[in-house]
């Protein structure tokens, strides 16, 4: 399809988090009502000991070169897992002119970042620790600072059958964590398996808004609303310098411009908005789609003038926020560190 391309595979798990992580057995994690069933990883399938090793490590500081910043500084659980500022901040204070993208659901996608440039969540968790941006740390000096901490060797034990600590267990651990973070049996999902009353007449109403004169499930389509493909929508494209998204690594001319699909759970709570956060609303992003987008010469086939009334974006904005779900609400940092 013109202007846009599918992501490389279809990913990873996610988890209920209303038991607690001992009550968890079996190798099978399920994902809430509304969401499909997984496979994991054959080179990092799951066990309970290797999510509860990634929750600490993905909340451990001392990942970052300061000991300032943890991959929950970018993806906090208060945030629904981003951090609700435009673009991030890393390490003394510096920011990057990209948005923190939410974990949620990220077992169901395989290529990582806005432009894709990592092809597993393993990949992805070794990227931040190393940019000199964000944790400013070097993988060597990470695996240096674990080792140094006594208690993670029992935990590492564990979750993989030695006490050996390399920077790849400490991403297999992390991704393996993020892949039972989820959100679903929204109102939405409730309402399609029958129950009428889930939704407000107005989100109902906003549903057909959504599928049926937007038809925005052409990108934000199945139970994630994300096809994992990327689209050129102009956000930003006028600025004297773009940021060119996929383009950059790939060189395909299709990809100018283009960025990543998110999903559409929990996007009431995952603002601002875009890969730049230069929409601080949902209002905002449905004006901008209902004018068309950015005109530019990459612009996405289906980026069209939608010509909403100011009732239909509201009805519009009601059904988003019904794709608010559970599953991730109880995940919380540990209260004590590994020493």
């Amino acid at each position: 399809m013109k202007n846009r391309k599918l992501a490389a595979g279809a990913f990873a798990l996610s988890a209920v988090f209303l038991l607690s992580w001992s009550a968890w057995a079996g190798d099978d994690v399920k994902p809430p009502a509304g969401l499909p069933p997984f496979s994991w990883p054959k080179d990092n399938p799951y066990s309970a000991a290797k999510v509860e090793l990634g929750r600490y490590l993905y909340f451990d500081k001392r990942l970052s070169a300061d000991e300032s910043v943890s991959c929950a500084s970018c993806h906090d659980p208060k945030y629904a897992f981003t951090d609700g500022a435009a673009v991030s901040t890393g390490i003394r204070g510096q920011t990057g002119n990209r948005s923190a993208p939410t974990i949620l659901n990220r077992a169901y996608s395989l290529a990582q970042f806005w432009d894709g440039r990592a092809g597993s969540l393993e990949e992805q968790a070794k990227g931040p620790m190393a940019n000199p941006i964000e944790m400013g740390n070097t993988h060597d000096a990470i695996v240096t600072r674990i080792r140094g901490a006594a208690g993670y060797r029992p935990m590492f034990a564990k979750a993989f059958g030695s006490e050996e600590i390399t920077i790849d267990r400490v991403a297999m651990a992390i991704a393996c964590f993020e892949r039972t973070v989820f959100s679903g049996n929204a109102p939405y999902d409730r309402y399609k398996r029958g129950d009428k009353k889930a939704l407000t007449q107005a989100q109902v109403r906003g549903m057909g808004v959504f599928f049926d004169k937007a038809k925005c499930d052409k990108c934000h389509e199945g139970s994630n609303f994300t096809l994992n493909a990327y689209a050129n929508l102009g956000v930003g494209i006028d600025k004297p310098e773009p940021d060119l998204g996929r383009f950059v690594i790939t060189k395909n001319s299709r990809d100018w411009g283009a960025f990543k699909t998110p999903t559409l759970r929990e996007i009431e709570h995952t603002g601002p908005y875009m890969h730049d956060g230069s929409l601080k609303t949902l209002a905002e992003v449905v004006d901008y789609y209902d004018k068309g987008g950015t005109k530019n010469r990459n612009l996405d086939e289906n980026i069209k003038p939608l010509h909403l009334t100011d009732a239909e974006k509201k009805d519009l904005i009601e059904f988003l926020k019904s794709l608010s779900g559970q599953g991730w609400q109880s995940v919380k940092a540990p209260d004590v560190f590994p020493q």
